[in-house]
Order: structure tokens, then C-alpha cells, then sequence
């Protein structure tokens, strides 16, 4: 029987796992199966020679129990209302896992932004906002970076929002440019949360991480963040890159510096000199201590999960891995870091920055990422012990964690 690749129909069958579990009532678990609220937008784009073309829009306000929803903004050619609900479902339990006061959302637009000038990316983020606009402020929804979205994108965005309400609103988005009221940290906080799990998930194995090898499956933004963390805080050997062009390995270790250089360079890292060509299948079977999926979601399914011989499977990603590929892993002995954990830096550190917007007070480099070590390790143990007791595998023990507590606020508040 084939695997359903849905994301969203992925993301229902991990919450519905975890609902059977807890023993929620039925009207708790539907109210968590589907979005509060979703809108679609369409934007008239005028291009640079004059031309006008349509983009569809979305924007998902998946749940705020807990507090105002929260969630990217990814820009994707593949882009569809599912995976944005998808996302938004996954932004819920992360907000919750680590014990934040928010909620999950996520939006996208449906688009190929390499194929858009800066000015034209200009127009669309600044025409998703007035599409929104009647929908979104600070204490409702707030959006953030990701897939193909950047801190310039985002300060449009705030420029935006802050024209149609007429004085400065620095709080409607996070991950801005720290010029514009960014946080410190903000710009590898999804990276460098990972590797504080990578580095407590080592504890608990007993594993040596120093010159240990990690494979990087997707070497954007957040891949090439972590390729720098993992040499300077783990003091790993990273053997493997790939990009959505393909992939380079060499068993002698790939250095930062080079890797990033030559992404810098030529727009990926294929060809680069004294490496191997690979695909990204390959990397995903590579014989590492860290496999770090870094790239888009469903890249380990049941057909692969066999062949997986990382001792930790680091989720930088969201929804890289398939329910299906869960349990094979879990048989495998394989330690999984799930997205909701692994990945949780990001909003963690959007957060900070929602609270240090409110005070117009900023903290230090230092102070953030202490803040940031402390509420990742305090999740992962959560997990981790909840995993132990329950005896079952790390991403069904996150969400037992992460449902719990939004069906809790959900009771609390009477909804249900």
C-alpha cells in the first residue's frame, strides 16, 4: 500500500496517534485536527515590464489556545493550502513543546521567487500584507521567515503593515533585521536550537560528538548555519552537503568555510572541488553519527527508512520524515530528534523577539542564547523522559507533551 505523502494528512495521523493515547474526547480531538481559521488570498503582481500577473496566497490560523498564533511565511513554487496547514498544525505543537505562550500559523504563496527581481519580491510581500491586513496584528498573528523568505523580506512586510496603521509596528513580524527591532541570535536560532538537542541527545547515547561525522540535507539558509555550529560547538567533521541541485561528499570532511564559499559562489554546492558527487537519496544512507534533513518535508518514507544508518536523525526540516519511516527508524535503533523539537530555535528566538518589541528593550547576544539553551534543554528533556516512561519513540512522546497542554488550554478556556 503506498504512503500518503499529504502533509497535512501526515500531520492529522501524528496527532491523531498521540490523541489515542492521552485518551482525549472526541470533540477535543477534532477541535485539534483541523485550523481555527484559513483564509486564501489572491495578489495582482505587477511585474517590472509592465505586465500584470495573479499569485494565490494562504494563511493559516491553526490554533491560539495558548496565545496569539505564530508561524513562517514560505515563498514556494509547489507551494498549497495543505502544506500550509500542515505547518501551521506543526508551529502548535512546537510552540508548545517548548512551552511557549503562542500558538501555530503558517502562510505561503504559491510562486518561484528565483525567477522574481528584488523588486518584484518587494511588491509581493508588500501585496500579501494589504491581503491580510484586516486579519493579522501583534496580539493575533504574527508572521516570521522561511522557506525562500529572509529578513529583507520581512522588514517589507513591517514597513507594510506599519504604513496601513499609521505609526510603527515592529511587533506584526519577527526575524526583521535587528535595525528594524530584530533580535540578537534570531538569525540562526532554528540552527543553533538544533544542535543544543544534538549535543543533549549525545548525553543520553553516550556518543562522543568531536570528530564525529554529520551529513546536511539541504544547504540553505538554516543548513549552512548549522554547518558552522556543528565544526564550532560540536567540533564535528560534516562529510556531505546537498541542495536542491544535488549533492558532494567527501570522507575527508567538508570545512565551512569552503562550503559556504562555494555555495556563495556559484548558487550551490554541486561541483565543488576536492568532493564526490551524491544525490540527496545517498546522503539520506550515508554511515554518519548525524543525519541533519535540512530541506522540505517527506524525504524519509518507508522505501528509505531501512537504509538510514545515522545514529541520531537531527529534523531541521519540517515533516521530513513519514509516519511509516518513524516506526522502521524507531526499530532500527536510529535516535530521532523530531522537527517540532529539533527545529523549535527559531520560534523560540521570534518569541524573544515578540517580548523585547513589547518593552522596546533589547537584549544581549549572550543573554539570548543562554535563554535559548535553557528552554531547548529543559523540551528535550521533557521529551525524552516522556519517551522513556511511555516506551515509545521520540516524536509520539513530543506530541504527547505538545497536545496535552494545548488541549489543557483549550478546556481551560471552555471551548470544549
Amino acid at each position: 500500500m503506498p504512503e500518503a505523502l499529504n502533509p497535512f494528512e501526515i500531520a492529522q495521523r501524528q496527532l491523531d496517534e498521540a490523541a489515542e493515547l492521552l485518551g482525549l474526547d472526541e470533540a477535543t480531538h477534532q477541535l485539534l485536527r483541523w485550523p481555527r481559521r484559513e483564509v486564501r488570498v489572491t495578489i495582482p503582481l505587477r511585474m517590472d515590464d509592465g505586465d500584470v500577473r495573479v499569485f494565490h496566497g494562504y494563511r493559516v490560523q491553526y490554533n491560539d489556545a495558548r496565545g496569539p498564533t505564530k508561524g513562517g511565511l514560505r515563498w514556494h513554487p509547489d507551494e498549497t493550502l495543505d502544506t500550509v496547514r500542515a505547518m501551521a498544525a506543526w508551529m502548535t505543537w512546537k510552540t508548545a513543546v517548548v512551552d511557549i505562550p503562542l500558538g501555530g500559523g503558517n502562510g505561503g504563496i504559491t510562486c518561484n521567487p528565483k525567477e522574481l527581481s528584488v523588486t518584484e519580491r518587494e511588491r509581493l510581500a508588500r501585496g500579501y500584507v494589504r491581503a491580510l491586513y484586516r486579519l493579522i496584528d501583534e496580539d493575533t498573528d504574527v508572521m516570521a521567515p522561511d522557506v525562500y523568505t529572509d529578513a529583507q523580506v520581512m522588514a517589507w512586510m513591517m514597513d507594510e503593515y506599519s504604513i496601513l496603521r499609521g505609526h510603527n509596528v515592529p511587533g506584526i513580524i519577527t526575524g526583521k533585521p535587528v535595525t528594524l527591532g530584530g533580535s540578537a541570535g534570531r538569525p540562526d536560532a532554528a540552527a543553533r536550537g538544533g544542535v543544543y538537542t544534538v549535543r543533549e541527545a549525545a548525553r543520553v547515547l553516550n556518543i562522543e560528538l568531536k570528530g564525529a561525522t554529520a551529513a546536511i540535507q539541504g544547504y540553505g539558509h538554516v543548513g549552512r548555519a548549522l554547518h558552522r555550529l556543528a565544526e564550532e560547538m560540536l567540533g564535528m567533521k560534516v562529510v556531505a552537503l546537498s541542495d536542491s541541485q544535488g549533492g558532494v561528499y567527501s570522507t575527508d570532511g567538508i570545512p565551512y568555510e569552503d562550503g559556504s564559499a562555494w555555495k556563495r559562489k556559484t548558487g550551490s554546492v554541486v561541483d565543488m572541488p576536492f568532493t564526490q558527487p551524491i544525490s540527496n537519496a545517498q546522503l539520506l544512507e550515508l554511515d554518519v553519527t548525524v543525519l541533519f534533513p535540512a530541506a522540505l518535508e517527506n524525504v524519509i518514507t518507508a522505501s528509505n527508512a531501512g537504509n538510514v544508518r545515522a545514529r541520531i536523525v537531527a529534523e531541521l526540516a519540517n515533516g521530513p520524515t513519514t509516519p511509516e519511516a518513524d516506526v522502521v527508524l524507531h526499530q532500527n535503533g536510529v535516535y530521532v530528534i523530531p522537527d517540532i523539537l529539533c527545529n523549535a530555535g527559531g520560534v523560540t528566538v521570534s518569541y524573544f523577539e515578540q517580548v523585547q518589541n513589547a518593552y522596546n528593550f533589547y537584549w544581549e547576544l549572550d543573554e539570548v542564547y543562554q535563554r535559548l539553551d535553557a528552554r531547548m534543554t529543559a523540551a528535550f528533556q521533557k521529551v525524552h523522559q516522556m519517551a522513556v516512561r511511555r516506551g515509545v519513540h521520540n516524536r509520539l512522546a513530543a506530541y504527547l507533551v505538545a497536545v496535552q497542554r494545548v488541549a489543557e488550554a483549550c478546556k481551560l478556556r471552555g471551548w470544549v
